[in-house]
C-alpha cells in the first residue's frame, strides 16, 4: 500500500500541480493508495502517526495470518512518501514509528529541499521521483539524527528526530527570522525560495550575539571523549546530510550511512572577516580554515552561558542552554538512489 501525506503549500509554489501530476499517474495506472492533506503546522506529524499505527494494525494482522510460515520473502512493505518540503518531511519523520517496517519516499516541493538534495532527487522531476518509488521495494538504509534538549533546571524539556541537520547559533537564527521573512515569501514567488539564506545569514550576521559553550563529542566507539571551550562561538551545525540551508555545504563529506553525525562549528572569527569567508563556505571550500571546526561524532552535548537559537532541519525549535545531539543509525528505510 503507498500512502501519501501531501502539503499543498509547498515553498517552490507548484506543490498542488506536483500531486496532480502523482495523482494522475496513479489513476492511469489504477494502482491503490491513500493520501492524506496537511492543512496546518503539526499536521505532518499527526498523521505519519495514525499511518503508522494503521500499518502496525494491518502487520500484526498478517503475522497472524501467517503464525505457522511467516510472512512471504515477497511481502510487501508499505511506502509512506511526502510530497512537500524539508519541514513537512521533518513533521513525518517524527510522527513514524516502526521505522523498519516502512519505506520512506520524497517528492520534493519545497524552497530549500535540503533532504531531497541530499538523497538526490531534487534536480529529478515528479515523474523520474514517482517511478523510483514505485518500482524500489527494498530501499536503502540511512541514519537519522536525534536532538535533546533541557530547560534551567537541567530537566529534558523535549527531543526531536532530524534528517539533515541540526544546530544552534547563527544558522539556527536564521531560520527562525525565515519563518516569518517578507523576503522569503518574495522569493518563493519567483521559485527563488533557496537564496532566502544566504540572504538571511548576511543580514543575521551584523546584529547575532556569539556564545561562549562548552562542548563534550564522543567518537564511534561511544568512549573516546574530546571536550572543547569555544569562545564567541558564531554556530554548531550537525549535519546527517552535506548541506543545509538551502544547499549550503556546511560538511563536505558527511555520509548519511556512516552511523556519524558530522559536525561544523565556527568561533573566533571577527565579524567583518567572516563576509571573506562566507564565499568559501558556500563553496564548500572552509576545510582547514582557521575558525572552522569539523569533526565526526556519535553524539555531543552543548551547554552555553546563555541561551542560543535551536532548530532541526531548518524548523525553529526553541532557545535553550543545554542540548544534546546523536545518531540514529541505519534507521530508516529509504526509497531514494544515493
Amino acid at each position: 500500500m503507498l500512502y501519501f501525506i501531501v502539503n499543498y503549500h509547498g515553498g517552490s509554489g507548484n506543490a498542488k500541480r506536483t500531486w496532480n501530476q502523482v495523482h494522475d499517474v496513479l489513476h492511469a495506472r489504477d494502482i491503490a493508495y491513500k493520501s492524506y492533506v496537511t492543512k496546518k503546522a503539526g499536521d505532518g506529524k499527526m498523521l505519519a502517526e495514525k499511518i503508522c499505527q494503521e500499518i502496525e494494525e494491518k502487520r500484526a494482522q498478517e503475522e497472524v495470518k501467517f503464525a505457522e510460515s511467516g510472512l512471504p520473502e515477497e511481502y510487501a512493505l508499505p511506502k509512506l512518501i511526502v510530497v512537500g518540503g524539508d519541514g513537512t518531511i521533518n513533521e513525518v519523520l517524527n510522527g513514524m514509528s516502526g521505522f523498519d517496517n516502512i519505506l520512506f519516499g520524497v517528492i520534493p516541493t519545497g524552497s530549500g529541499n535540503d533532504f531531497p538534495r541530499g538523497i538526490g532527487t531534487s534536480k529529478k522531476d515528479t515523474l523520474e521521483c514517482l517511478e523510483h518509488i514505485l518500482t524500489d521495494n527494498r530501499g536503502k538504509k540511512i541514519d537519522l539524527g536525534q536532538v535533546t534538549w533541557y530547560g534551567e533546571d537541567g530537566e529534558k524539556v523535549g527531543d526531536k528526530i532530524f534528517g539533515v541537520s541540526s544546530g544552534i547559533g547563527l544558522d539556527a537564527i536564521v531560520c527562525k527570522k525565515a519563518e516569518t521573512s517578507k523576503i522569503k515569501k518574495i522569493l518563493n514567488k519567483f521559485r527563488m525560495g533557496n537564496l532566502t539564506y544566504p540572504i538571511l545569514t548576511v543580514t543575521s550576521l551584523f546584529s547575532m550575539k556569539t556564545y561562549h559553550a562548552n562542548i563534550k563529542f564522543l567518537d564511534g566507539d561511544g568512549e573516546s571523549q574530546q571536550n572543547i571551550s569555544y569562545r564567541k562561538m558564531i554556530f554548531l551545525a550537525a549535519m546527517n546530510f552535506s548541506a543545509e540551508g538551502g544547499g549550503v555545504p556546511m560538511s563536505p563529506g558527511a555520509e548519511p550511512d556512516d552511523g556519524k553525525l558530522s559536525i561544523c562549528a565556527v568561533s573566533e572569527i571577527p565579524k567583518w572577516r567572516t563576509f571573506t569567508l562566507f564565499p568559501i563556505l558556500l563553496k564548500g571550500k572552509h576545510v582547514g580554515h582557521k575558525g572552522f571546526f569539523l569533526k565526526d561524532v556519535t553524539e555531543l552535548s552543548i551547554e552555553a552561558e546563555e541561551p542560543m537559537v535551536l532548530h532541526t532541519d531548518g524548523e525553529y525549535v526553541a532557545d535553550v542552554q543545554k542540548a544534546d545531539f546523536r545518531v540514529l543509525p541505519q534507521i530508516l528505510n529509504l526509497l531514494a538512489d544515493i
